[in-house]
C-alpha cells in the first residue's frame, strides 16, 4: 500500500495517477514544443506535415489515420495548412470524388528544418532521463498508443 502526501496509508495518491503524471508530462512537453517550433505551427499541424512530407500524396482520410486525429480535426488543420501556403489539395486521379494532399514548394522547404526542431523537442523534453530510460518511456508509450 502506498502512502499518500497526507500520510495515511491506502489513501488516492494524486502524485501516483498515471493520467495526472501524463497531463503533466505533456503540459511540460508542450510549453517546449511553442518554445521551438516555427511559423506557430501547433502540434497537430507539425504533426500532419511531417506525415504527408513521409507519404508524398495522401488523402484526407488516411491523413487523419496517419496523424492520429478525427475527421472534424483533420479537416480544420489541413485547412490551415493550405492557408499558410504549406499544403496543396487537387483531385485524386483514380477517385475524383477525393482530394490528395501533398505539400506545396513552401511547405517542402519547411519540412526539412522541422525534423530537427522536433529531435530538439523530443531531447529537451527527454533530458531528465537518461538514454535507457529515454528509451524505456518511448517503448512504453508506444505500447500504451
Amino acid at each position: 500500500m502506498t502512502k499518500s502526501t497526507n500520510g495515511k496509508a491506502g489513501a488516492y495518491n494524486l502524485n501516483d495517477q498515471v493520467g495526472y503524471l501524463l497531463r503533466l508530462a505533456h503540459q511540460r512537453h508542450a510549453e517546449i514544443f511553442k518554445l521551438h517550433t516555427i511559423e506557430k505551427l501547433t502540434p497537430t499541424q507539425f504533426s500532419a506535415l511531417l506525415r504527408i512530407s513521409q507519404q508524398g500524396k495522401v488523402s484526407q482520410n488516411h491523413l487523419g489515420r496517419l496523424a492520429g486525429m478525427d475527421v472534424a480535426t483533420v479537416k480544420g488543420v489541413v485547412e490551415r495548412l493550405k492557408d499558410k501556403g504549406f499544403v496543396e489539395l487537387k483531385p485524386d486521379l483514380e477517385d475524383k470524388r477525393r482530394l490528395v494532399i501533398f505539400l506545396s514548394e513552401k511547405g517542402e522547404n519547411i519540412v526539412q528544418g522541422l525534423e530537427e526542431i522536433g529531435m530538439k523537442i523530443t531531447e529537451e523534453t527527454l533530458s531528465p532521463l537518461n538514454e535507457a530510460e529515454r528509451a524505456t518511456l518511448v517503448k512504453l508509450l508506444q505500447k500504451l498508443t
